[in-house]
């Protein structure tokens, strides 16, 4: 394309509520443009495969009192199957003294995706027409004029030219990344301080998949859940696929970002934990994942790295609620009112941005 596109509509981000919302504006025709900074679709929702098996290195699970994640996923032709939460519970005291017994497993009830929640973002993303969404586009600048509003990219990114003039644009960003943007005129103090106060979900976490051939814990009577307060993992939970292996057993890692930065030491950790936990057999995994999204630019900000003990309360600040005229949008987990923070906040911010630019 020649170095000015015009479109009416341009998202940036391509996590689920960007692509939620482009799905929604291609079925209804609309003129749009997705642009994603990553070289993959989904933003925190990433699978990683190893043989068969899948493995969600974001979120994994959603709930039954979500009905737009389930309907999304039935309207997808996806299927769902239940956490698994047979057996007894594993527990470490802050001195790596094991226990195993029964109790309520923290995440029975909850749903997980057939293929991880990446078929969602798959699936989303391949119902877009041609040439209307882009990876490895990142942005730097919008600037606002009287005919709209002119986003500059990455001079790297020239698939789509190194401007797009767009009647509106939606952030489909966590609010402190879209903040680290040049906006020209600057947008106001108090937006900015509104949207640099948004905590983002999940941005300091760092999470763990060991990949088996067996489930031994399984055979062993244990359900995989386990506590502890020794580390380097926090909560564990079986990260198995819905039938047949890989099997898998995944950990929030509860140590800082500051104190996780020696992957090979922190690799060592984690194995030396889960063989305390579940026995010789988890010495050797056929594979160890880590994500670590305190190191991921596109999801986390400096501001991000103090850890949260709670889930913050989200929603759309009045201060970014109708920036430059109404033509620049905030859509994401952290500006649902309802969901905040879930990926069924992600459906929800998408979907009240659609009726708002609709």
């Amino acid at each position: 394309m020649h170095s000015m596109t015009h479109v009416e509509t341009l998202i940036i981000g391509g996590g689920l509520s960007g692509l939620a919302l482009a799905e929604q504006l291609e079925a209804q025709g609309r003129d749009y443009l997705l642009v994603e900074a990553r070289d993959r679709f989904g933003g925190r929702i990433e699978t990683r495969h190893h043989g068969a098996g899948y493995f969600d290195m974001g979120p994994a699970w959603f709930w039954n009192a979500q009905p737009r994640i389930a309907a999304l996923i039935a309207r997808l032709g996806l299927e769902v199957f239940p956490q698994y939460a047979e057996g007894a519970l594993t527990f470490e005291d802050a001195h790596g003294a094991v226990q195993h017994g029964r109790g309520f497993s923290s995440m029975q009830g909850s749903w997980r995706v057939k293929g991880g929640l990446g078929a969602v973002t798959r699936a989303l993303a391949d119902k877009l027409g041609k040439g209307r969404a882009h990876l490895n586009t990142p942005v730097t600048a919008l600037k606002r004029g009287d005919t709209g509003i002119t986003v500059t990219f990455d001079t790297t990114a020239l698939k789509i030219g190194a401007e797009v003039r767009a009647k509106q644009v939606v952030l489909a960003l966590p609010p402190r990344v879209a903040a680290q943007l040049d906006y020209l005129p600057p947008l106001p103090a108090d937006a900015l301080a509104a949207m640099n106060g948004i905590a983002t979900w999940m941005a300091g976490q760092a999470k763990a998949v060991a990949v088996y051939e067996t489930p031994f814990w399984r055979d062993a009577g244990l359900s995989g859940d386990a506590q502890s307060r020794a580390g380097p993992m926090g909560e564990i939970h079986d990260a198995s696929p819905a039938m047949g292996g890989p099997y898998a057993l995944f950990g929030f890692i509860g140590v800082s970002p500051q104190g996780r930065v020696d992957e090979p030491v922190l690799r060592r950790h984690l194995t030396a934990q889960l063989v305390r936990l579940f026995g010789p057999d988890a010495a050797e995994p056929s594979a160890l994942f880590i994500k670590d999204w305190a190191r991921d630019n596109h999801t986390s900000t400096s501001a991000d790295l103090a850890p949260l003990y709670t889930h913050p309360r989200y929603g759309m600040p009045p201060q970014i609620a109708d920036l430059w005229n109404d033509t620049l949008h905030f859509s994401g987990t952290e500006t649902a009112s309802e969901f905040g923070g879930y990926i069924e906040g992600a459906l929800e911010a998408a979907e009240v941005t659609l009726a708002h630019i609709t």
